[in-house]
């Protein structure tokens, strides 16, 4: 999942599945408040440990890296780009990198999107979705791309443009569509046309985010064809390209077979038609290079509306932490049975590495905290082992004080889940999770969660997995989620089946199944993320969800978790 840096006008941006450097845009100074001790990292940087986890984990960034470099920021095949471009059009990411502000941080979400889901490769799932800054302004920027099976929505295109708007829509981001799109791709209409959320609920949510006041800016690139041409429909305000930009509900050859009618694609569709006499579109752009300018000035007049309006709670100055961040590549053993300790992560992530523990010597399996990051405050819950009843209650009791200050809540997820056995039962643990599940699910505040080593069973639940709605979900490139560990799966196998064959072969798959690149691939989470970046991307997502939270607080009273179960 990228983070990048775009440098001004470069010919080929520098694209990556993550970034190598993003700093904070906030002052860089020490703040003069000490309400937290600094923690003190016993990590062994020389060790043996280390230096295998590191190794570890080095592979598995550098396979993302050459996947995201050689295949999925490619697009389509070099034939389809050579023709795209022959035309005098960019390519997709280059449009991207036109539009955006020059030096300005872009975060790509799930460029791996569909990865080998289809029997034809669709790199990035057949579009590019990310936040981004233009003409000041931090937007949902989203954009086809049609060297890849011309831009037409398979059902995993669908579900990453809906995740996209849902992003946008809970961070009140303005959203700005690159449209060239040939609408849904007919051989899988059944799995994007129907159902609530398929195609049609891309329009519903335009429409719902216009009433909200959330810009919808449409930027008509090329063919925008039947559910393509709902897209700049249904948007605040359009731009088209001339002689390059069309759009029309049905084409001239279906127009010709079910009216008889002869018309150019110009003319039943083109740019000066729409921006002279449908009036369907509102400016009228003589090249791509100068239709993202007009996106630029665009944007540039929603500041004359405060959405979102400037918030009352301004972040900290920002501390850089005691530790190098880099130290977490070798934190985590590549077999996520070992344990380590999750404070070693967290001194490496927060502003001067301060973090102020919330009932430290007790429920110890689960840690607990205030902190700042990026200047922001978070409230940390970070696994150091399974959920007993007392972990359950100490972060149930945690989320509900952060629901009351109004403080973001940060997951450190490394959960096998929640004890087993005769005295955990008799105990209360299902009684104890339920709360700590039930507080997750309501309270109000932002949830933001990052995988870094496995999340299994009803513990995923309890830390924020992607059923509880959490703002952002990441994972680091060794994480794994699924029902139980292979390991587990294998032992309850045993009990019910006498195939050693049988249980071999379904332990291989859930493993498989479990792996970051496979949960990637289906938009279980907002991107793998490296290590090294963890800190910039949560500060970014942080900074992002700010304002809209505060604006969400106005009209809610924080407190109501439903009825815990005593």
């Amino acid at each position: 999942m990228p983070l990048q840096w775009l440098p001004r006008r470069l010919s080929k941006p520098r694209l990556a599945w993550s970034a190598r450097l993003i700093s904070s845009t906030a002052q860089r100074s020490v703040s003069h408040e000490h309400h937290a001790a600094a923690l003190v990292s016993k990590l062994d940087t020389s060790s043996a440990a280390f230096k295998s986890n590191k190794l570890s984990m080095d592979g598995l960034q550098n396979h993302l890296d050459d996947l995201y470099t050689n295949k999925i920021r490619l697009g389509g095949s070099q034939k389809a780009r050579e023709k795209h471009t022959s035309k005098g059009k960019l390519l997709p990411r280059d449009r991207i990198n036109r539009l955006l502000d020059p030096f300005s941080p872009f975060l790509e979400l799930s460029p791996f999107a569909g990865h080998e889901l289809y029997k034809d490769p669709l790199p990035a799932g057949g579009m590019i979705s990310g936040i981004g800054t233009v003409s000041g302004t931090r937007c949902m920027i989203l954009a086809n791309d049609p060297t890849s099976k011309g831009g037409s929505y398979h059902p995993i295109s669908v579900k990453k443009h809906l995740r996209a708007q849902a992003i946008a829509a809970e961070n009140r981001l303005p959203c700005i569509y690159l449209v060239e799109s040939g609408g849904a791709a007919l051989p899988f209409q059944s799995q994007v046309f129907p159902d609530r959320e398929h195609f049609g609920r891309i329009f519903y949510n335009q429409a719902q985010m216009s009433k909200a006041g959330i810009p919808q800016l449409s930027v008509v690139h090329g063919l925008s064809i039947a559910g393509g041409a709902y897209m700049p429909a249904m948007s605040d305000e359009n731009i088209i390209v001339r002689d390059q930009g069309a759009i029309f509900l049905a084409g001239p050859a279906l127009v010709k077979a079910a009216t008889g009618e002869v018309v150019s694609s110009e003319e039943l569709g083109g740019g000066l038609m729409h921006s002279t006499v449908s009036g369907v579109t509102d400016h009228l752009a003589e090249s791509d290079e100068h239709a993202l300018v007009l996106a630029r000035q665009a944007v540039a007049s929603f500041s004359y509306k405060p959405l979102p309006y400037e918030s009352s709670r301004k972040p900290r100055p920002v501390e850089e932490p005691l530790y190098d961040i880099t130290d977490c590549n070798g934190i985590v053993s590549a077999d996520i049975r070992k344990p380590f300790d999750m404070l070693e992560i967290i001194a490496r992530l927060v502003d001067g590495s301060k973090f102020h523990f919330f009932k430290k010597l007790y429920g110890e399996t689960i840690i607990t905290g205030f902190a700042h990051l990026h200047g922001y405050p978070v409230g940390i819950i970070a696994n150091n082992g399974v959920l007993f009843s007392s972990a359950a209650l100490k972060a149930t009791q945690f989320i509900q004080l952060c629901e009351q200050r109004g403080i973001p809540l940060l997951f450190l997820v490394n959960v096998s889940g929640y004890m087993v056995g005769r005295d955990a039962e008799q105990g209360g643990i299902a009684r104890d999770g339920a709360k700590m599940v039930k507080a997750v699910a309501t309270t109000t505040v932002p949830k933001f969660t990052v995988i870094v080593g496995g999340s299994f069973g009803a513990g995923n639940y309890g830390c924020a997995g992607r059923a509880y709605d959490p703002r952002f979900l990441f994972m680091w490139p060794n994480a794994k989620i699924s029902v139980m560990s292979g390991e587990a799966l294998s032992e309850v196998m045993a009990s019910v089946s006498s195939d050693p064959s049988q249980r071999e072969k379904l332990k291989a798959q859930i493993e498989h199944e479990a792996t970051a690149l496979y949960s990637s691939a289906r938009l279980w989470d907002d991107g793998i993320i490296r290590p090294d970046q963890t800190r910039s991307i949560l500060g970014l997502a942080l900074a992002t969800a700010h304002e809209s939270f505060d604006i969400k607080r106005e009209h809610q009273s924080p407190g109501n978790f439903g009825v815990f179960r005593m």
